[in-house]
């Protein structure tokens, strides 16, 4: 007896795009598990190759608040987009952006419970739905220090408040250089700085599928080494910030677009709405 649904089988296609056959197969495989399902197709050649910026699960915006070398990124939810360019939606966003300025909240849960004005913020965004007529929520409050930070929000719907939100933390003097990276991290969505960021134990679970895969493919044995190594530096030029290709540029990385310019990327913060 199957032990996965149909939403089951919808949402992995979604994330992976390989057709309803093979992904029922790998979920059969996987014992209904996601997660080892995802990489069974990996394993296999089946996943989708467009890659998938992400589907938006809901509505809202990002909002951003800049002060010298602070950043503060706050992504806020509506259920409708109807509600999401409301003045007084926008309105509500602004004052728990300025809330999580003033509290230096680093996460929604620690700014939800935070106390101003003798209610917490909590109270005071459930009070501003009500007003709304619908439910509305803070789901993540991001936070970068630097020399300087480089805000970007953009908007992927010209009739939306901001849908993706970047916070650049950096040193240098070139704000366009900057500027541009921060536009490249929007549309990239790199998951780290560098490599060194990257989990120890991601990088041995992505050699072990490189390895895998490869096996999976009929290479020769001895040619393991050099196509494992190959895939995971792949890995890091689609996932690493430094390592990609230079969305204005691809034939330099964004990290030497950086050092060229003079500017060291210290950290940054991306948010989509609903991703």
């Amino acid at each position: 007896m199957a032990n996965f649904t149909a939403a089951d089988i919808k949402a992995l296609r979604e994330k992976t795009g390989a057709g309803m056959l093979d992904v029922k197969k790998a979920l059969e495989e996987a014992g209904g598990d996601q997660a080892k399902a995802t990489e069974i197709l990996r394993v296999k050649g089946l996943k989708g190759v467009t890659k998938r910026e992400g589907r938006a699960t809901s509505d809202g915006l990002v909002a951003a608040h800049v002060d010298g070398g602070t950043g503060v990124l706050i992504e806020f939810n509506s259920e409708t987009d109807f509600v999401a360019k409301s003045d007084k939606f926008i309105e509500l966003a602004d004052v728990v952006l300025g809330y999580a300025v003033r509290s230096g909240a680093e996460s929604a849960e620690q700014l939800l419970e935070t106390e101003i004005d003798g209610k917490t913020v909590q109270q005071h965004i459930d009070e501003g739905g009500a007003a709304l007529g619908e439910k509305v929520a803070l789901r993540r409050v991001g936070r970068v220090t630097g020399d300087k930070v480089e805000a970007y929000l953009h908007r992927t719907n010209k009739d939306l408040p901001p849908q993706v939100g970047v916070l650049l933390a950096y040193s240098g003097e070139d704000s366009t250089t900057a500027h541009d990276v921060a536009v490249h991290i929007a549309a990239l969505a790199p998951k780290y700085l560098n490599r060194d960021e990257v989990p120890a134990d991601l990088v041995a679970n992505e050699r072990r599928i490189a390895e895998d895969t490869a096996r999976n493919e009929g290479k020769p044995e001895q040619a393991l080494p050099k196509i494992v190594e190959g895939r995971v530096n792949g890995f890091f030029k689609e996932n690493t910030l430094l390592d990609q290709a230079f969305a204005k540029d691809n034939k330099k990385s964004v990290g030497t677009v950086l050092s060229e310019a003079g500017v060291t990327a210290t950290g940054f913060v991306r948010f989509r709405v609903g991703n």
